[in-house]
């Protein structure tokens, strides 16, 4: 596909995709013909109530989950024609994530954290080591690069999360209740960080969360109710 091609199309599109979890005894419809097209650089917030299926949907969308009905493509990309180990590749290289519990690993510095997506794609130690310090800069963070988690605040240490995410300058950042564990100060400025992302880099946010603070920043509202979607509003940013 060609780059004028693929700026005709959404960056990411479901079409009617459902997902069902089973157990032995039960069966849970979480995502009930769900459709959604985001164009690139948005900022889209996804809300509802927990058990809606928010996750859910953030991680089929990604691949990090199957789906067992409907079409989900990024790019014009249908993931279903993927293998596992081309999924794998893609999402590494075209897709971030942020996580509520930051998922760093603790015996690793902020500079080791962030290099591990690079190492794992295949980029020299070196450049994995020089681009690490440039994704903590971006995030104010370059001189705790050597500092493990444990010596870091929450907000530090999801702004390494944030970088980690960006290390392959990814298309598209998944986040999932990114300022779940922050207090409003903190939620404020990664808030503002991802905000100044996007309008620099032109990537595009899916935010998962409960909080009218963080969604307040985002472009779009999907709001979510017992596995389908029940509104999809336009929202004038407050940021920036």
């Amino acid at each position: 596909m060609t780059e004028r091609e693929s700026e005709s199309h959404p960056i990411i599109q479901a079409n009617s995709i459902d997902k069902i979890y089973r157990t032995a005894s039960d069966s849970v419809h979480a995502l009930r013909g769900v459709s959604l097209e985001v164009q690139k650089g948005e900022i889209v917030a996804v809300m509802g109530p927990s058990g809606c299926g928010k996750t859910t949907l953030l991680n089929c969308l990604s691949g990090l989950d199957g789906i067992d009905t409907g079409d989900v493509q990024i790019n014009g990309q249908s993931l279903s024609e993927l293998t596992d180990d081309e999924l794998s590749e893609y999402r590494a290289r075209s897709m971030g994530f942020v996580f509520q519990t930051f998922n760093l690993l603790p015996v690793l510095s902020a500079q080791e954290n962030v290099e591990l997506p690079l190492l794992v794609a295949g980029v020299s130690s070196k450049k994995a080591s020089t681009t690490a310090l440039e994704k903590l800069d971006q995030v104010g963070l370059v001189k705790w690069a050597h500092h493990k988690p444990a010596a870091l605040s929450g907000g530090q240490r999801q702004r390494v999360a944030v970088a980690r995410a960006l290390a392959n300058e990814p298309a598209i950042v998944w986040a999932d209740e990114p300022t779940g564990n922050l207090d409003s100060e903190n939620e404020q400025e990664i808030m503002d960080l991802i905000t100044q992302l996007n309008r620099d880099n032109a990537q595009t946010f899916v935010l998962v969360t409960h909080s009218d603070d963080v969604a307040s920043t985002a472009r779009r509202i999907v709001r979510m109710r017992d596995g389908e979607i029940i509104a999809d509003e336009q929202h004038t940013s407050t940021a920036g």
